[in-house]
C-alpha cells in the first residue's frame, strides 16, 4: 500500500533515480510506503480491500510537501527525498493500514519518504544525497493504492482507494526543482 506522487513529480523522481544507477528505477513507480511488501493469499484479498476502503473512507486529503534529500544509512544504504509536510497524515494512515487483516509486526519505526537511491555504491548514494538536497515538490494526496509486483518483478497499481473528501482542488500542485 502506498501513496503515488503524482506527475510531473513522479517523472522528475523516477529520472533522478534513473540518472543515479538505481537498479530499480524502472521497476518502482515514485511512491510514499504505507506498508511495505505483504504477501496476502488470494482469498484474503477481498477482506483487505473492505479493510482498505474503509480506512480511505476515514480520511480527508491532505498535503504533501517534499523537500531535501536525507538518508537511513548506515543502517540501510538508502536515500530519500523527506516530507516536511504530510508526515502526522502519513502516520496516521500507516498505522490505519497496518490493522485488521493486515497487522503485522514492524521492524523499524514508520518513516515516510521517497526513494530515490537504493542498491547503488556508496558514491551513488553520496551524490543522490548532495544532489537532491534542495528538491522540492508539493501535491494533493487524494487516496492510497494497492500494488503487487508482477512476474516481471515490476510493480503495478490494482487499485486505488479514494478518500471521503473525494478529489483534489485544481491549483494546489507546485513545481519541483531537479
Amino acid at each position: 500500500m502506498a501513496i503515488g506522487v503524482p506527475e510531473p513529480f513522479r517523472t522528475e523522481l523516477q529520472d533522478w533515480r534513473e540518472r543515479l544507477g538505481d537498479p530499480n528505477a524502472a521497476l518502482i513507480v515514485p511512491h510514499v510506503t504505507l506498508l511495505g511488501p505483504t504477501e496476502v493469499p488470494a482469498t484474503q484479498l477481498p477482506a483487505v480491500e473492505r479493510h482498505l476502503a474503509e480506512v480511505a473512507g476515514g480520511a480527508e486529503p491532505f498535503v504533501i510537501h517534499l523537500r531535501g534529500s536525507g538518508t537511513f544509512r548506515p543502517l540501510s544504504a538508502v536515500v530519500f527525498v523527506t516530507l516536511a509536510m504530510g508526515i502526522s497524515c502519513c502516520e496516521f494512515l500507516e498505522k490505519a493500514v497496518r490493522s485488521g487483516p493486515l497487522d503485522r509486526p514492524v521492524r523499524f519505526s514508520y518513516h515516510p519518504h521517497v526513494t530515490v537511491a537504493h542498491d547503488v555504491d556508496e558514491e551513488s548514494l553520496d551524490r543522490a544525497f548532495e544532489l537532491l538536497a534542495e528538491y522540492r515538490a508539493q501535491f494533493e494526496v487524494t487516496g492510497f493504492g494497492l500494488y503487487e509486483r508482477g512476474d516481471d518483478c515490476a510493480w503495478r497499481q490494482l487499485r486505488h482507494f479514494p478518500f471521503a473528501g473525494g478529489g483534489g482542488r485544481p491549483g494546489d500542485r507546485t513545481t519541483g526543482s531537479g
